[in-house]
């Protein structure tokens, strides 16, 4: 406590938004080698100090300081994400100037300037998860801001997971009458691993994610640990950027062990506030480059034994030098692929970001055998996302797994590019030194801007606020499907950029896969159909290759809420020729710049049209967020 303090007395404070705990910006100058993480995606310090045109530059005390974080209710020792503290900042800046926004020279070209006129998609149900006014068998919770939101269907179940809280909800069907009931939950997403042992019992955290493996009927839950855990000897050494790739050491001796059962907790009290809701982070404080030891980060896998979300999962837990952030997991035949990053703080002068492309061995976690991991190292790149399968119909054998990451680079302010980056990713379980990854191929598409120039800028406008929201408009989101129909093999992605109309559009492209494994672009489009905001989409392709898209939706004089739009296969390329859905209609602003970091789409697998949707809303008069749940069809499939 008193290095933490002494670190308080010599910040300086920044004018930058951050989340409802502590966001962390680390300085832009440190010698080379060496590197600050933060898992709050954040930006160098150099980035932030031209995003904002009011900054607060004070020395003060450690007295001072704190007493003003204390009443403002901006900080809680349990929402340190990064081990290494530089600078602290309080969770809500001055307001910030309305952006200019503007789209380049040939982008107009793609863009969709008015609705579709087809049908919509069908709603079929809807429902509120976890957030604001959500309570279920375990209780009521707080929950930071932002969200991130996942969300994973098996034929009777739902499952979420929101920052480090998990819910179960029944679905529909043979075994339920109903859907949306809250059977489980909110539990600590650490609950699937109690009794297993080591950093995954030991320690929750959020950004976990949930998937349902439709291939296998089995539910899959990644959880990375935001801590490094105590010293060992069986600790990885230093990973680089390269083509090796790193075997992970496992976690835990013998692990997975026998399959245990999700663990039951009983019901508990309301929790009161947010900061409450998340696990303290301790660990070693040590970076690269400092004389002091440094124990491992860890990222936890749980694969249950079957389609029930309350049966047995087999645990295990990988030990990583390089903090886990954001990990977006991906079924492939070959394995999960999870990538995650270091954080998009610079590392070095010559290094402005390191994301990793791991893979852990699925077939040996199916059957509950001890499996592996390895990751390679990617340099000076935006977040990287993997192709996840959609449906039952598998790529070729041994087919690699596509990679994608927008172009630009943020941290370097290039927030335009004409190019989407592809890599293909080939797994060797034999023998790591054959597994290698290639590219990234630069897939030519129509000119982009990032919207608002990227993630944590003041962007979205709401009413009766000058309070603008977060855009994310770096990345490719969550997540790419892969879809194959007959041999026809396809890739869809999204993500938000300017328009020309001054707002903000969903840019989305189909990819197509050849025999020999080309990538190349099939379609492309920007759903941009009025001056308002359409932003942080998440895709899906029904078995019928429909695309349907999720995003959020707001811009004064509308309050952010969700939609929803589609196009038929047959359809003409490159336009959303169905008419918007409304999953949820916003009806408070937020206080608070960091909206949700991801929304998520998941197919049931029950009959491969049913799309799932969730994303963020607030109710009228609620400060905090609540997360909708939907269920699409599109026209044609499944009749």
């Amino acid at each position: 406590m008193s290095r933490l303090l002494a670190r308080f007395a010599t910040a300086v404070v920044l004018g930058v938004a951050g989340t409802a705990g502590v966001d962390v910006r680390p300085p832009l100058s440190r010698a080379p080698g060496t590197h600050v993480v933060t898992g709050n995606r954040g930006l160098t310090a150099g980035v932030a100090w031209r995003r904002h045109a009011s900054i607060l530059i004070g020395v003060v005390s450690v007295v001072a300081v704190c007493s003003w974080l204390a009443a403002q209710s901006v900080f809680t020792l349990t929402e340190i994400r990064a081990e290494h503290i530089a600078t602290f900042v309080p969770s809500q800046s001055p307001r910030a100037a309305a952006p200019t926004i503007a789209a380049p020279s040939g982008s107009a070209a793609v863009e969709q300037t008015t609705p579709g006129t087809k049908p919509a998609a069908t709603l079929l149900t809807s429902f509120d998860g976890l957030g604001a006014g959500f309570t279920g068998p375990q209780g009521t919770v707080g929950l930071r801001n932002p969200s991130d939101n996942s969300l994973a269907v098996g034929p009777n179940h739902i499952v979420q997971t929101v920052n480090s809280r998990m819910a179960i909800f029944t679905k529909q069907g043979k075994q339920f009458g109903t859907t949306g009931r809250a059977l489980y939950g909110p539990v600590p997403t650490n609950n699937v691993f109690k009794g297993f042992g080591g950093q995954c019992e030991a320690r929750n955290n959020g950004d976990a994610v949930v998937r349902y493996d439709q291939i296998a009927d089995r539910w899959l839950i990644v959880m990375p640990i935001f801590a490094r855990g105590p010293v060992r000897p069986d600790q990885p050494g230093l990973w680089k950027g390269g083509n090796a790739a790193y075997v992970s050491p496992p976690g835990r001796l013998g692990q997975p062990g026998p399959a245990a059962p999700l663990s039951q907790p009983s019901p508990a009290p309301a929790e009161a506030s947010p900061q409450s809701a998340q696990p303290t982070r301790a660990g070693g404080a040590a970076q690269r480059g400092e004389d002091a030891p440094q124990g491992p980060y860890s990222i936890c896998y749980a694969v249950s034994t079957g389609p029930d979300p309350f049966g047995a999962y087999y645990r295990y837990e990988f030990l990583r030098p390089l903090f886990p952030d954001y990990p977006r997991p991906a079924i492939w035949p070959d394995g999960y692929y999870v990538a995650t990053s270091t954080g998009d703080n610079r590392i070095s002068e010559k290094i402005a970001t390191e994301k990793h492309a791991c893979v852990v061995e699925r077939a040996k976690m199916l059957a509950g055998e001890p499996a592996s991991e390895q990751c390679l190292v990617i340099e000076n790149v935006n977040f990287l996302n993997n192709a996840d399968i959609d449906g039952k119909s598998l790529p070729p054998a041994g087919a690699p797994n596509v990679i994608m990451a927008a172009g630009g680079t943020q941290l370097e302010n290039v927030f335009e590019a004409d190019s989407v980056d592809v890599w293909q990713l080939h797994v060797d379980w034999k023998r790591s030194a054959n597994t290698h990854v290639t590219g990234p191929q630069k897939v030519r598409v129509a000119p982009y801007h990032y919207l608002c120039d990227g993630q944590l800028s003041n962007c979205v406008p709401q009413p009766g606020t000058d309070r603008r929201l977060d855009s994310q408009g770096d990345k490719i989101m969550a997540r790419p499907v892969y879809r194959r129909i007959g041999d026809q093999e396809s890739v869809v992605a999204v993500h938000s950029v300017n328009t020309a109309a001054g707002g903000g559009g969903v840019r989305w492209y189909e990819l197509r896969v050849d025999r020999q494994r080309n990538v190349t672009l099939h379609q492309q489009g920007t759903y941009a159909p009025d001056r308002f905001f359409r932003w942080m989409a998440s895709p899906a392709m029904d078995r019928a290759g429909n695309i349907a898209i999720g995003y959020s939706f707001g811009g004064a004089p509308n309050f952010a809420g969700q939609r929803f739009a589609g196009r038929l296969a047959g359809d003409p390329p490159g336009v959303l020729t169905l008419r918007e859905t409304v999953l949820v209609e916003g009806e408070s602003a937020q206080d608070a710049m960091r909206w949700e970091d991801y929304t998520q789409t998941a197919m049931d697998p029950n009959d491969d049209c049913t799309i799932w949707y969730v994303g963020d809303y607030l109710k009228k008069g609620v400060g905090t967020y609540s997360t909708k749940i939907g269920a699409f069809r599109l026209p044609g499939c499944g009749t």
